[in-house]
C-alpha cells in the first residue's frame, strides 16, 4: 500500500511511550475543503470558529522523516532540499516540542521533508506538511497516538492539518476546548469515485498568507453573516456527500468558496495599511470559475472551489474527467499553469524502508 490512494487508518493503539527510534519517515496529503475553516476563536490552539469538511488529495504528498539525536545542538529542517528559514524551523520547533513534551524526550531533531507539488499557490501545503510531522515525530520519540489525538496534535502546528489525518472524506468538529476539536472520517476513500482537477497557474507566492488571512477575517463585514449560515452549509454539503448528489454539492461548494473570498476581499490586514482587501485569486483563476459555470450550463457535470491561493480546484466525477481535462487544456491554452488529477486519499501513513505503506495496528483509541 503507497501513494495510490489506498486506505488506511492511523494506528488506532493506545497513546504510549517507549525509546526514541533511529528514524521514522511519514507522509500525508494535503486535503481540499469543501467548506472552508475561515477564522478563529483561539490562536494558540488553532480552534476555528466554524466546523469545515474537506477531501484529501491522492494527487499531492508531503514526505516527511524525523530523527531525533543526542547530537544535535538544535533542530534542523531541510525543505525540499534546502534549509528552512527561520519562520518554518521556528513553527517545526514549536510542534516538536509539544511532541518532546509528550514523550518525555529532550534531544533535538533532524526533519528532512518534501513535497511533490508547488506551495502558497492553493495547495493546503501546511496541512500535509504537519499531519506528516506530526505522525513521524511521535513515532520517532517512541510513542504511538490514535488518530483522534494525533489530529489533535496536528491542528496545533496547523489547523487544517488535522484534516489531513483521517481517511477520505473528513469533517473537523470545531469542538470546544483543545480535546474536542479534531477531525474524523465522514466516508472512506471509496465511498464516491469523485475526481479532482486542480490547476495551479505560475504566479508569485500570495501576497498574504492564510495565517493572517485567519486573523484579519473577523475585520470584514461579511463575517458575522458567513458564520450564521455555515451550519446549514455543513448540513447540505454533508447530505450531498452521503447520498453522493453531484448538484447538490457542486452549487453549495461554489457559494461556500465564493463566501470566503468575499470575507477575504473585504477584510482588512492591519499590518499591511495600503491593502483594501485580500484578493487571492488571479485573472487565470476568474477566467475558469466563469468557464466552469458556463460549461455546467451546457451540460458538463463539474464545479470549482478555492482554497485561499489563486489554483482553483474543479470537482467531477470519475466518467466525466476526460472532458472536464479537455475543456481545462482548451480554456487554459497559452496560460502557463500545472494540472493535478486527484481522488479522494487516504490520510497519514507511515512509511517502511523500502517506501510502501506500513500498515499499523488497528485497536482502540484512547479516552
Amino acid at each position: 500500500m503507497g501513494v495510490s490512494g489506498s486506505c488506511c487508518r492511523v494506528s488506532d493503539v493506545q497513546a504510549g511511550r517507549g525509546e526514541p527510534v533511529i528514524e521514522v519517515t511519514a507522509a500525508a496529503h494535503p486535503n481540499l475543503a469543501f467548506v472552508k475553516y475561515w477564522g478563529r476563536r483561539d490562536d494558540l490552539l488553532n480552534l476555528p470558529l466554524n466546523g469545515s469538511i474537506s477531501v484529501n488529495l491522492s494527487g499531492a504528498t508531503t514526505t516527511t522523516s524525523v530523527d531525533f539525536d543526542d547530537g544535535l545542538a538544535a533542530d534542523e529542517v531541510l525543505l525540499n532540499g534546502e534549509p528552512a528559514d527561520s519562520t518554518t524551523v521556528g513553527r517545526v520547533t514549536a510542534h516538536l516540542d509539544r511532541v518532546r513534551t509528550m514523550a518525555q524526550v529532550v534531544s533535538r531533531a533532524r526533519v528532512v521533508s518534501r513535497n511533490d507539488f508547488p506551495a502558497d499557490v492553493g495547495f493546503a501545503s501546511s496541512a500535509s506538511a504537519f499531519a506528516a510531522l506530526s505522525l513521524a515525530a511521535t513515532r520517532a520519540a517512541g510513542i504511538t497516538l490514535c488518530e483522534r489525538d494525533l489530529s489533535v496534535l496536528a491542528r496545533k502546528g496547523s489547523g487544517s492539518a488535522c484534516r489531513s489525518i483521517p481517511d477520505g472524506f473528513v469533517e473537523w468538529l470545531p469542538g470546544r476546548d483543545d480535546v474536542s476539536s479534531y477531525a474524523r472520517s465522514l466516508a472512506p476513500c471509496g465511498h464516491w469515485d469523485l475526481r479532482i482537477v486542480t490547476v495551479a497557474p505560475e504566479t508569485a507566492p500570495k501576497l498574504v498568507s492564510s495565517l493572517d488571512g485567519h486573523r484579519a477575517a473577523h475585520t470584514s463585514p461579511f463575517y458575522a453573516a458567513r458564520l450564521a449560515e455555515i451550519e446549514h452549509v455543513l448540513g447540505r454539503v454533508r447530505a450531498s456527500l452521503v447520498t453522493r448528489d453531484f448538484q447538490s454539492l457542486a452549487l453549495a461548494v461554489e457559494r461556500e468558496a465564493l463566501s470566503l473570498h468575499a470575507v477575504a476581499a473585504t477584510s482588512v490586514v492591519a499590518h499591511v495599511p495600503w491593502l483594501s482587501g485580500i484578493l487571492y485569486i488571479e485573472p487565470a483563476t476568474v477566467r475558469l470559475m466563469l468557464a466552469v459555470q458556463h460549461w455546467r450550463r451546457d451540460g458538463l457535470a463539474v464545479a470549482f472551489t478555492l482554497d485561499a491561493g489563486p489554483s482553483i480546484h474543479l470537482l467531477c466525477e470519475a466518467g466525466s474527467l476526460g472532458d472536464v481535462r479537455a475543456a481545462v487544456t482548451q480554456e487554459m491554452d497559452g496560460i502557463p499553469h500545472q494540472l493535478y488529477v486527484s481522488h479522494p486519499g487516504r490520510g497519514a501513513w507511515l512509511k517502511n524502508e523500502t517506501g510502501e505503506a506500513e500498515a499499523p495496528p488497528d485497536q482502540t483509541c484512547s479516552q
